[in-house]
């Protein structure tokens, strides 16, 4: 039997549960970083906008619904956090497209990105000429990001989160053996105690977890 108290339930669990989501997992997935950030939003929409107005699902079961969605999500981002590996399949590799201002045409099959949807992006960017492209990049999150000739190099992230990056440590043309002794020279005794290392213009600058 259709009952507006049972909607009017439903859906303030659901606007609880989305708040608490939001709180707990960060703010990032208000401007989802990767696919898999997205698809728990999707993933939630659908379950809180099937479940509403269904009279067939009682509010119980809603719930453990819910409960089952939290657990993914949350054993999920446990396991990005705790392995490199793991963070990489799940939410992809970002995929250089221009590298030192020439095109990489396999990079693009692999983004699946058209050369007129390139052109597309790069007049959504202010960009007139693929020449004023240093570098281009496709993030885990489908955006295009650009660093232009004559810019600021940017930096480099070879430690994010106490593990070692190496594509970027291999951008920055250094092995393991040298940021060991870089961190070492710091103070550090491994990658471990750094939340963050940002290599920049031939200088690792530090960042610990205290």
């Amino acid at each position: 039997m259709f009952s507006y108290m049972d909607i009017a339930i439903k859906l303030t669990l659901g606007f609880i549960c989305f708040i608490l989501f939001i709180n707990f997992s960060g703010k990032g997935n208000l401007a989802p970083m990767s696919a898999a950030d997205q698809i728990q939003n999707y993933v939630l929409g659908g379950i809180i906008g099937g479940v509403i107005y269904n009279p067939d699902i009682t509010i119980l079961q809603f719930m453990i619904v819910l409960l089952i969605w939290a657990t993914l999500v949350t054993v999920t981002r446990m396991l990005k956090l705790s392995s490199p590996e793991v963070k990489k399949m799940i939410d992809g590799n970002p995929i250089v497209i221009v590298e030192r201002g020439k095109l990489i045409p396999e990079n693009f099959k692999k983004a699946n990105l058209s050369a007129q949807d390139f052109a597309t992006r790069l007049r959504m960017n202010s960009i007139t000429d693929i020449g004023m492209i240093k570098k281009a990049t496709i993030e885990q999150n489908g955006q295009l990001s650009l660093v232009k000739k004559g810019d600021q190099s940017t930096g480099l992230m070879l430690i994010v989160d106490g593990h070692i990056d190496d594509d970027a440590l291999d951008d920055a043309g250094q092995d393991r053996a040298w940021l060991a002794a870089e961190i070492n020279k710091q103070g550090y005794q491994n990658q471990d105690e750094l939340f963050v290392a940002e290599y920049f213009q031939g200088t690792l600058k530090c960042f610990p977890y205290e």
